[in-house]
């Protein structure tokens, strides 16, 4: 069976983070490294590269076929792997897509065009030109990105059911429209449709909230720091039991509100630190114009690893020691 039948969009699936060196090289050992410590987290559904968490942004195409192929070695044969397809124009886009389809994706991530920010939410076909321009240069399944309505990129609810009903290979929306009632509206009247279309849900800063609404998983880049509470959370929340939850989602707080504080931008620079104040990575180098992070906001970030009662590696073998 091929891998792109496997993959269910379902359950918890991490977005992982991208090292590199000091001069803005990728630190391909590191971010394998970093692979595997993510894959080994018992009860993920998938994994995800070439996404806003590994600043897919700033890589060229050749690098995110280098990201796709070293991942796909390091952990392909253990989890599905979803990757990222992130383009202003459609042909680019469709061009990531058939490379993606090629090296061995099980599912692609589908970005909104920062094209569409000036108005495209009034021009329906245009998002629908892109999507269809992409399905049809793959015949793996979709997830699509749904972004803020206020960004100008979000997909209005009228257009996520044209897109669904026009494309096929549509099985999931990662939902990040940061609002209660439209999330609770997607997630009912995607799971409704004949045929259902599920919502992982990307709202980390309220995610016992989101999941608690019925999304059907999470797809987040909080998830390359804290996959296992994203997975005793997601669990708890399924088996109803509330107790469990709570106490997961006290742990998972403090690192919520230290990751999504203003700048909003600056969140998976602040997971790279942590990961760096944890043992996981040598060093938390971004790309620009990306910069590292004040080391006050690196106390903080220590102190909510602290408070989220999370450890550097090791640390709990020396203190037996």
């Amino acid at each position: 069976m091929s891998r792109s039948r496997e993959f269910t969009p379902a359950g918890v699936i991490p977005a992982t983070l991208l090292a590199f060196d000091e001069d803005f090289a990728i630190d391909e050992a590191s971010s394998r490294r970093h692979l595997r410590d993510t894959a080994d987290v018992a009860g993920l559904s998938a994994v995800t590269v070439n996404g806003h968490a590994s600043e897919v942004h700033a890589c060229g195409v050749d690098e995110q076929r280098r990201i796709l192929d070293f991942s796909l070695d390091e952990i392909g044969d253990r989890l599905p792997l979803v990757s990222g397809v992130y383009a202003d124009g459609s042909l680019q886009a469709a061009g990531i897509a058939r490379m993606a389809t090629a090296a061995g994706a099980a599912a692609l991530l589908v970005f909104p065009p920062n094209s569409m920010a000036m108005g495209g939410q009034l021009r329906p076909e245009m998002a629908s030109t892109h999507v269809k321009t992409i399905a049809d240069a793959t015949d793996l399944p979709l997830i699509l990105f749904q972004y803020p309505m206020a960004s100008g990129l979000g997909y209005p609810f009228e257009t996520l059911l044209r897109l669904v009903d026009a494309v096929p290979s549509i099985v999931a929306i990662k939902d990040w429209c940061n609002d209660a009632m439209l999330h609770e509206r997607h997630i009912r009247g995607l799971r409704a449709l004949p045929r259902p279309v599920a919502v992982l849900t990307t709202h980390s800063a309220w995610l016992m909230a989101s999941l608690g609404l019925g999304a059907a998983g999470l797809l987040s880049g909080a998830g390359s720091v804290i996959a296992d509470l994203q997975v005793a959370l997601f669990q708890a929340v399924r088996r109803s039991d509330p107790v469990a939850a709570r106490a997961v989602n006290d742990r998972i707080y403090p690192l919520a509100q230290a990751f999504y504080a203003p700048p909003f931008l600056d969140m998976h620079n602040r997971m790279k630190e942590c990961l760096v104040l944890l043992g996981r990575l040598p060093k938390a180098v971004v790309r620009p114009p990306l910069v590292k992070l004040p080391a006050a906001e690196i106390d903080r970030l220590r102190a909510a690893l602290a408070a989220a009662g999370i450890e550097p590696v090791g640390a709990g073998r020396r203190a037996a020691e």
